[in-house]
């Protein structure tokens, strides 16, 4: 792989980094604004918990239809152009759901915006393939991340204050303008370089879609599958809609307070991203391999995960922590792209991506399903959401022993 010259300026970083860094930004920011808007949804719509976790995972199901795709498109015509088009696409779904007046109406409108931020992350991850060197993306990869966390951030306390000026509908129409401004931005970087244009363009379309088989045939491929799927899923559905929920059913919160740890968990994301960015590169200059941090990481956040669902979940501190460790599942992409030919990372990362959100899909709809079933059963409805999330904890343990397990048949070099 050509490192590409960015020599000492920060011009790459400005042209290149900066404009993914707002788009992804703003796709992290849609992720997880009706976390905090649910109890509007519901009051205004009378939907069920099992409705509101279908309306709101209609954007990790197109989000997550559109990678294997995406993965193709990314490799073929480069980040520039692919990313910019279908944050138009956002726009439309942020004005459609800004105007919405029933379930179907917002689910189409949030399955659009899903689709319209499906490249948000993995253009970015293509454009850092394309201009910087390859030891440098892990932390590259992490910089972006931090930018995602940022928007999650934002989703937070901070929208919970804007709410009562503008409303949940005027709060879309002002992410609708944010989607047309990002697409711009996005738009006028600069084109990849001619070499690594080259080496994207040299294959056809039935090569590219033979890389895609070779993915998911791939040993090394599965080994990272399940984690990312129930681990990093599993943190996006929760953070994207029932950890509110949770914490005001299960802790007894009210929506502010709850709204609090969420912030707290961005917060934690935030920090994790940043050290990640700052020391992962050092770290492996020692020694430490990110393969390492990656492990301790997730072995951090089931541990988290724990004593949240033990102590019912009221403690501050531990959606920081999850928040935190949780971060480190980035390093999953920048370690399993680097398994595969250079030319292949958009395919590889959108594979991987795909998998994240099938989990997260599947986790944040069949939550609510599984709330509704045991409070049928006669559960109330504290121990509902109590035995929901221990459910899906010992998913999640069970993925992360995968992983580990895997380590000796399946080596990271």
């Amino acid at each position: 792989m050509s490192t590409h010259h960015t020599g000492n300026s920060v011009s790459p970083w400005l042209r290149i980094f900066l404009p993914f860094a707002a788009g992804y930004f703003l796709s992290y920011l849609l992720r997880n604004v009706n976390a905090v808007i649910a109890p509007e949804l519901t009051r205004e719509l009378g939907v069920s918990a099992t409705d509101l976790g279908l309306l709101t995972s209609a954007y990790l199901f197109a989000f997550g239809a559109f990678q294997l795709p995406l993965g193709i498109l990314l490799d073929r015509y480069g980040p520039r152009r692919v990313e910019s088009t279908l944050l138009l696409l956002t726009a439309a779904g942020a004005a459609l759901f800004a105007v919405g007046r029933n379930i179907a109406e917002l689910t189409l409108a949030r399955a659009l915006i899903g689709l319209g931020v499906s490249a948000c992350l993995m253009a970015s991850f293509k454009a850092f393939s394309l201009w910087f060197p390859i030891q440098r993306l892990a932390s590259l990869n992490a910089a972006i991340m931090a930018a995602g966390a940022l928007g999650a951030l934002t989703a937070s306390t901070p929208l919970g204050w804007v709410l009562p000026l503008i409303g949940w509908r005027g709060a879309f129409y002002g992410l609708a303008g944010l989607a047309l401004l990002a697409a711009l931005l996005i738009f006028t970087t600069p084109d990849k370089p001619a070499d690594a244009a080259a080496a994207g363009n040299s294959e056809t379309l039935a090569e590219q879609l033979r890389g895609v088989g070779q993915v998911f045939t791939s040993s090394k491929f599965w080994r990272f599958a399940p984690q990312t799927a129930l681990i990093t899923g599993g943190f996006m559905a929760m953070q994207g809609l029932w950890a509110v929920p949770w914490l005001m059913n299960f802790s007894g919160l009210t929506r502010a307070a709850s709204a609090f740890h969420l912030l707290l968990t961005g917060i934690g994301m935030l920090t994790g991203f940043v050290l990640i960015a700052t020391f992962v590169t050092r770290l492996a200059a020692r020694g430490i391999h990110p393969e390492r941090i990656l492990t301790l990481g997730m072995g951090g956040g089931i541990a988290a995960t724990l004593l949240i669902v033990v102590d019912g979940a009221s403690t501050q501190l531990l959606w920081f922590i999850m928040g935190m460790v949780f971060s480190v599942g980035n390093l999953s992409y920048a370690l399993l792209s680097g398994q595969f030919p250079p030319q292949m990372s958009g395919r590889v990362n959108t594979a991987l991506n795909l998998l994240a959100f099938v989990g997260a899909f599947v986790i944040q709809w069949g939550f609510g399903a599984a709330v509704d079933a045991f409070t049928a059963s006669g559960q109330t409805q504290r121990d509902a959401y109590h035995l929901t999330y221990a459910w899906l904890l010992g998913l999640q343990a069970a993925s992360y022993a995968w992983f580990v397990g895997c380590r000796k048949t399946v080596a990271i070099s």
